[in-house]
């Protein structure tokens, strides 16, 4: 059986849409943010930094977003990397874009927007670093329905959650349009909508 830690609001969500995709039986033990969004002492309880999501399986437990898609890709034969070398490469980019390069500018702009007056300096060179990345993955999405190919991957569900947060607080907009198509196209899937209501409140869709 497999358990998922499930936090709301959080990277987790991606995860049951993964789950969903390969339409696998799962448990979720859900937990809720403190007032100040931190994970509560439940969750601290199961890792000791508080993060979502974790995966049990056959009594091994399993941290960090990328690496439980992986392992799901490699155990179940799907989603993982296409078997042309280009998509291959992007696939493994992506797997790490998404966390590495990606998710701390956006962090930074949260952090900057909760400052008020005094993040006002770090406002624009946030958003410029932002806009570069938007530009940058709008032109790598010309031509192509996802991001290794014509098929859907971990890659894109990887992806899913970062450039939802950046639509919902993050200056992503009607000039990426390549974007906007992409993550319709993800929120059309059946096993989108299943996670959505498995995993319930999730403030991104």
């Amino acid at each position: 059986m497999i358990i998922i830690h499930h936090l709301n609001n959080s990277r987790s969500q991606r995860l049951l849409w993964m789950l969903e995709e390969l339409q696998l039986d799962y448990e979720i033990k859900r937990y809720e943010r403190e007032k100040d969004m931190s994970a509560p002492a439940s969750l601290r309880a199961v890792h000791p930094l508080g993060k979502s999501p974790v995966l049990e399986e056959d009594a091994v437990t399993y941290v960090e977003s990328g690496a439980i898609m992986t392992h799901l890709a490699d155990k179940h034969g799907r989603f993982g990397p296409p078997e042309d070398p280009e998509g291959a490469r992007r696939w493994h980019q992506y797997m790490h874009y998404a966390e590495g390069s990606l998710m701390p500018p956006l962090f930074g702009k949260l952090i900057v927007m909760k400052l008020g007056f005094l993040g006002m300096p770090a406002r624009k060179p946030v958003q410029s670093r932002l806009d570069d990345h938007f530009r940058y993955l709008d032109d790598e999405l010309s031509g192509r329905a996802w991001f290794c190919g014509d098929e859907l991957t971990a890659a894109d569900i990887m992806m899913s959650f970062p450039l939802e947060a950046a639509q919902a607080r993050a200056g992503l907009d009607e000039r990426y349009p390549n974007i906007l198509a992409w993550l319709k196209r993800c929120h059309d899937r059946p096993a989108y909508a299943r996670a959505l209501e498995r995993g319930g409140e999730y403030a991104y869709a």
